[in-house]
C-alpha cells in the first residue's frame, strides 16, 4: 500500500530545506519515495513555485503530469472562478478514485498559504511513526491519505511513465 503524505512547513523555504532529511530518512530504508515535489509559497508572491523532485534518486513514478494536475486544483482552481471550477469538478472526482478526495484537496489548501511550503512525498512502505519524529523538529505537520494497490495502479496507469498492471 501506497500513501501520499503532505508535510506543511510554517516558512516558505521550510519544504525545500527538509530534502536533505527526506533523503536521509530514504537511505536509512524507513521510507521508500516513489515520487515527490515541494511547494514553496513566499508571503509577496500570487501563487506558489512547484518542483517536481522525481523519486530522489531518479524519474518519478508519476511524473510531473499528476503533480501539475493536483497543484492545478489546489491552488489554481479558486483562483480561476466558478466558471472554469466547476469543469475541472470532473477531474477532482476522478482523483478522488484514486484516493484523493475533496477533502484533502481543501486541507492542503487551506494549510499551504503565502508564507508556507508543503514537501509531498509518494512513499511505498513507510515506517511512518519512525519518520514522523524527525519531521517534526522541523515544525512541519502531516497530512496522509492511504492508497490501495488498485488506487496506485490507476494513478501509475494514468500518470505514470510505465504502466503497472492491476493487482489480482
Amino acid at each position: 500500500m501506497s500513501s501520499l503524505t503532505v508535510w506543511t512547513f510554517p516558512t516558505a523555504e521550510g519544504a525545500e530545506n527538509a530534502l536533505g532529511l527526506l533523503k536521509k530518512l530514504q537511505k536509512q530504508q524507513l521510507i521508500s519515495i516513489a515520487d515527490a515535489a515541494y511547494v514553496s509559497w513566499p508571503e509577496d508572491r500570487k501563487k506558489p513555485k512547484t518542483k517536481d523532485l522525481g523519486s530522489l534518486t531518479g524519474a518519478g513514478a508519476l511524473g510531473g503530469g499528476f503533480w501539475g494536475l493536483l497543484f492545478g486544483l489546489i491552488f489554481l482552481v479558486p483562483l480561476l472562478g466558478m466558471a472554469v471550477g466547476a469543469a475541472i469538478g470532473a477531474l477532482t472526482g476522478s482523483l478522488s478514485h484514486v484516493g484523493i478526495d475533496d477533502e484533502f484537496i481543501a486541507t492542503v489548501r487551506n494549510r499551504v498559504t503565502p508564507g508556507t511550503s508543503a514537501l509531498f512525498v509518494m512513499a511505498d512502505g513507510a515506517v511512518l511513526d519512525r519518520v514522523v519524529e524527525p519531521f517534526k523538529e522541523t515544525g512541519a505537520a502531516l497530512l496522509t491519505t492511504n492508497l490501495s494497490d488498485e488506487e496506485e495502479a490507476r494513478l501509475r496507469t494514468a500518470f505514470g511513465e510505465y504502466p503497472v498492471p492491476e493487482p489480482s
